[in-house]
């Protein structure tokens, strides 16, 4: 039944309960393009008996092709993750999908011929990191040597980089859109993934010395500027482990102890409490999240719960440790029916993609603790 109109926080409570008891048949398709059609998100779609690869990766293969053919974007939230993570998986689940990387290509020559004020402008710069990025771990974990599109890449998105030495991104899309202090994060495991690249630059050419001083830039800026707050702190994290000299050891401690605090009874984590509602990008989402029915309590979910377990392994904690473990076992037993492990957007409940880095970190998580066998 529709919901009328309503003033303030009680408005949006009751949008937001009206929306999550409505049928994710009456929603629509999350992904969608030709054959493709992935149901909308929901947190009443039921949880799988068991745990199912298979479902997981048909999942995030079809909403990376679904979202590329029909939005024709890089989009951090799904082919920029995609190609930012899917090479590694790549001795568990065979190649990623090369369309995909043809496509970061083409998109890279027409950014290459875009003027630099629109690149510098909204998401752009980020959007930029996550294309190089996505480049470099192909290179990495497929080609074992650096590209001529990855070095191209690298060069354009150093070049947008911000006076701060932070890569520009938009205030107001959540995590993955809301923080320029994110896309540095992005931009510097796009530098560190590159085989070869740093180490290629000479200092004695001035468009490589250009590039060197970006570099050390970028460096300092992660090295001096506080995390917004603990999501931000977890990519500072996730970013160290590639580059170990942006944090010392001490502080590296200090970040995975700021992880575990956060860790819920049932062994997952909630991205909602590594944030106020008012430090997420602007805060223009603030009266929207404190509305929400469990804003006082939020559940684990599949998002956080998978970053903050690949997180923690890459940056040495063991596999045997009890809380990983206890972890595990909420992956295991939370993913839904169509592959997917359910997170509430923090920005509308309308498409949900969170959902897909919700999905593609478990997966990344169960693979770097020996929950997912390698291929022969």
């Amino acid at each position: 039944m529709p919901v009328r109109p309503a003033v303030g926080l009680l408005g949006i409570a009751l949008a937001l309960i009206a929306s999550r008891f409505a049928p994710a048949e009456e929603l629509r398709p999350q992904y969608e393009h030709g054959e493709i059609r992935i149901p909308a998100a929901s947190p009443q779609e039921p949880r799988r008996e068991t745990f199912s690869l298979a479902a997981a990766i048909d999942y995030l293969e079809k909403g990376n092709r679904a979202w590329t053919a029909s939005r024709r974007c890089v989009a951090c939230h799904t082919n920029g993750s995609y190609l930012f993570l899917r090479p590694e998986l790549s001795r568990y689940l065979g190649p990623p999908d090369e369309a995909t990387r043809r496509f970061f290509v083409e998109q890279l020559q027409k950014l290459q011929q875009t003027e630099r004020k629109k690149l510098l402008r909204g998401i752009r710069p980020t959007q930029v990191a996550y294309l190089a990025a996505g480049l470099a771990q192909w290179d990495r974990h497929l080609r074992g040597s650096l590209s001529a599109e990855t070095d191209a890449a690298l060069r354009l998105m150093l070049s947008l980089q911000s006076e701060d030495g932070s890569q520009g991104n938009a205030t107001c899309w959540p995590p993955h859109e809301s923080s320029s202090y994110h896309g540095a994060t992005v931009a510097a495991q796009a530098v560190s993934a590159a085989p070869g690249w740093l180490q290629s630059l000479d200092p004695n050419r001035p468009e490589d010395s250009k590039m060197l001083t970006r570099v050390e830039r970028l460096k300092r800026y992660l090295q001096t500027t506080p995390p917004p707050h603990d999501y931000a702190a977890v990519l500072l994290l996730w970013t160290a482990c590639d580059w170990p000299e942006l944090i010392s050891p001490r502080r590296k401690q200090e970040l995975i102890q700021r992880v575990w605090q956060h860790q819920r009874p049932d062994g997952g984590w909630s991205i909602r409490s590594f944030a106020r509602p008012e430090q997420w990008g602007r805060g223009n989402r603030a009266a929207r999240l404190r509305a929400e029915p469990d804003a006082d309590d939020p559940p684990s979910d599949g998002h956080m719960t998978g970053l903050a377990v690949l997180v923690l392994r890459q940056a040495g904690v063991p596999v045997d440790e009890p809380r990983i473990q206890k972890a595990l076992r909420w992956l295991e037993r939370n993913q839904r029916r169509s592959g997917r492990w359910w997170t509430r957007s923090l920005n509308t409940d309308r498409y949900h993609f969170i959902t897909y880095t919700g999905t593609l970190y478990p997966v990344v998580a169960l693979a770097r603790c020996g929950r997912i066998p390698e291929k022969k």
